[in-house]
This record gives C-alpha cells, structure tokens and sequence, in this order.
C-alpha cells in the first residue's frame, strides 16, 4: 500500500514572504503543514493565520533556510518531509506523484520535482557537486563556451534536458521530498550554512551515508526564485562556496577557491556596474579580508 496524505508534511520557511506564500500554501492546503517565520514584519503572519487557519506556526529568531527547515522538521513524525520554498508552489498532482515515486525507490533520501520559473520555461535544478574545477567554470565563464558539455560546464550538469529520471549529486532546495529515516541516519541541515550550499552539504551526506539523490520530472512545481533575498545575499552565497570545500574537501581547497572567487570577481567588479557590480564588489572585499579559516570562524 502507497504513502497516503497523512504519510506527509510539509514545511515552509518564511521572511517577509508576500506575495507569494498564498500560493504556496494553497497548493499543499490538504496536507498538514508548518509555517517557520524568521521574523517578518509584511504581513506574512497576518495572511498565513487569517487564510489558512490550520497551518501550524512556529516563530523564531532568523537561523537561515537550515535553521528553518530544521525546526520544522523536528516539530513533526510523518514518513515523508517536503520542503517547499515559500515562493514556489505545487502543480496539479505534483506531491502526490513525488509520494508515489519515492514509495517505489526506497533508497532514494531526497526527490525532486521538476521546477519551472513563473513564465512556463523550465529552471534548471540539478546540479553537480562543487569543486574548484566546477566553480571555475562557472565563475570565469567557462561553461559559456560549450553550455551543453558534462566537462565544461559540470555543476549545471550541461547536456541534461530534465527530461528523465536522473541520480543528481544535489537538487536546488526549492522543493523537495526528503525520507525521514534519511534524516535520522545522517542529521538534519547543518546550520553552519546560514544561507547557500546548506542543502548541497545535506545531500551530500545522505549521497556518502549510500542513500540516493534523484530528479522525478513527473512531478512539477513553479519557483519565483531568488524572491527571499532578491539576489542581495551574495557574500553569503560566496561563503557557502568556501564553507562546503573546507567541509568535504580540506582546507586546502578551500583556499583555492578563494582565490578563484577573489581574482574572478574582482574582474567583475571591474566590468560591470549598478548594483550588481556593488555586489560583487562586497565579496571581493569579504574574500580579501583573510583567509579560509578567518573567512568561517
């Protein structure tokens, strides 16, 4: 017998979350559901308890998307967490069919849906793990020169169309199913990771623990993207780089990668102004201020 409703919860994390979290709920409005809010002051609360009466609220100090996550799940016992960004919303049958998938491939931690941006294209969600090699390409335009190649462009995993069943080193955190036995063999988000590569560190975990990471694109959910922080988190984004190769690759290359970021970004800066040349202005002056190890204590 398959996993029912009641086999489910969802958890949303939110900060300041209009307009788009009355959607988000409304999709999964049959299933039990907590709403973590890390302090905003737009209304979000007044609109959650007013609409949707019997979503559970739990309020706390802002502790990043991992620390969010983390408290939803520990107020709850379902076989199955799904996680679902507060600017994203479930299509159709889409969680159901996740359930249904997930029942079929026992080994699989953490699955995924197909994700697609508001106007109907399909975002990009699967990913592969980072390293040095791979943040290069992205960071010196490499991946630019041949977007469809595995080596030039490996972290956006160039060449896959989203069109099949895949085994993903980690999917984008915007959606997804995630087996509750997983998370008791391997913990939950690290919250070291305030914002950025915090689920790239979970799967990873759960990848090394033997346990699958798979993209189902039978399943599809919309994601806003970005609508949380709107792009002004960069150094945090940054930090996570650095945070997840000192992690799982040493130290070392940790280091390395700070100076691909550096050098790189200082180009940018360079090049291009308004307020994303401001951003990338304020990682190369968070990047230089010391090393690795200064950098994340």
């Amino acid at each position: 017998m398959g996993s029912s409703r009641d086999d489910c919860v969802v958890v949303v994390v939110t900060y300041d979350a209009l307009p788009w979290v009355e959607r988000c709920l409304a999709s999964v409005r049959d299933y039990e559901t907590v709403v973590v809010d890390h302090g905003s002051t737009d209304g979000t609360l007044e609109l959650v308890r007013e609409r949707f009466p019997g979503v559970r609220v739990i309020e706390q100090a802002n502790l990043g998307m991992g620390g969010g996550n983390n408290a939803g799940i520990r107020a709850t016992s379902t076989p199955y967490v799904f996680l679902l960004n507060a600017d994203a919303w479930v299509e159709n049958e889409g969680l159901e069919r996740l359930l249904a998938f997930a029942d079929e491939h026992p080994d699989a931690a953490v699955i995924g849906p197909r994700l697609r941006n508001p106007d109907g294209s399909l975002q990009r969600s699967v990913r592969g793990e980072p390293t040095v090699w791979r943040l290069a390409t992205e960071y010196l335009f490499i991946r630019k020169l041949a977007p469809r190649s595995r080596r030039l462009n490996p972290l956006y995993v160039g060449g896959f169309d989203h069109d099949r069943v895949f085994e993903a080193d980690w999917l984008s955190g915007a959606a997804l199913l995630v087996r509750r036995d997983a998370i008791d063999a391997v913990g939950l988000f690290d919250e070291a990771f305030f914002m950025f590569s915090e689920e790239v560190d979970w799967m990873t975990r759960f990848r090394r623990s033997g346990r699958g990471v798979l993209f189902f694109p039978g399943a599809e959910v919309v994601h806003v993207g970005g609508a949380s922080h709107g792009g002004g988190l960069y150094v945090e984004n940054v930090r996570g780089h650095l945070r997840f190769l000192a992690k799982h690759r040493g130290e070392r290359s940790a280091e390395h990668a700070r100076l691909l970021l550096l050098w790189s970004l200082r180009l940018r800066g360079l090049l291009v102004r308004g307020e994303r040349g401001d951003r990338y202005r304020e990682a190369v002056r968070f990047l230089s201020s010391g090393d690795v190890r200064t950098l994340l204590a």
